[in-house]
């Protein structure tokens, strides 16, 4: 491997915020799933929370104007659980989130969160619920998430916050991208599959 990373490093994320407040949010809530028909990723930003944004009569944070820009989600307990479906962090990237602020995740929803290079953080609840206060008091107010230091920081403030050491390693080291490290390794890769005795040698790419 090169000394350049396969992937783009993720040491930090900014920008305004975005409070989407509730215990246990699930996938099906983040993207219905007859959404899911789809051959690509394109345009799945479109429906990021379609039935409570579109069709529900209670407004929501992405509906509103102060919050619309906004790429630091921060969320409550158990976020992303449900079904393992891919499809809710790539609807919320394409919505323009960055990066993730929460008391907790699902497992499989921040391992394709860091799939997708977004960070997901986590906080104590009295801790979250001040930052969920401080962006609707704040709407404007930019919020940074450094990775390499696990930290957050709002109106002059700095908090420390909980990152897995695995998830911090690949984002700041620009390996959460497994497609770019397996064409960055690219001659293992073919060398490892030669000696499989099932893959015939036509079926082996030439070139990356």
């Amino acid at each position: 491997m090169s000394d350049e990373p396969p992937a783009p490093r993720v040491t930090s994320v900014s920008g305004t915020g975005v409070p989407i407040r509730g215990n246990d949010i699930d996938t099906d809530q983040i993207l219905p799933a007859r959404f899911m028909k789809v051959v690509t990723f394109e345009g799945l930003g479109q429906y990021a929370f379609y039935d409570q944004r579109v069709e529900s009569e209670e407004p929501h944070p992405l509906e509103d104007d102060r919050f619309r820009e906004g790429s630091i989600m921060a969320v409550n307990a158990n976020f992303g659980s449900g079904s393992s479906r891919e499809h809710a962090p790539q609807a919320l990237m394409r919505w323009g989130v960055e990066g993730l602020i929460g008391e907790s995740f699902a497992e499989i929803f921040r391992g394709n969160c860091l799939s997708l290079g977004l960070p997901t953080v986590t906080a104590d609840s009295e801790t979250v619920t001040e930052i969920q206060d401080w962006i609707e008091a704040n709407p404007d107010g930019d919020i940074e998430i450094d990775v390499a230091e696990a930290t957050v920081t709002y109106g002059g403030k700095e908090i420390d916050v909980e990152i897995d050491d695995a998830q911090k390693r690949a984002l700041t080291e620009g390996t959460w991208d497994t497609t770019a490290v397996m064409k960055a390794n690219f001659e293992q890769v073919r060398e490892r599959a030669a000696a499989l005795p099932y893959i015939e040698d036509e079926e082996i790419p030439e070139a990356r």
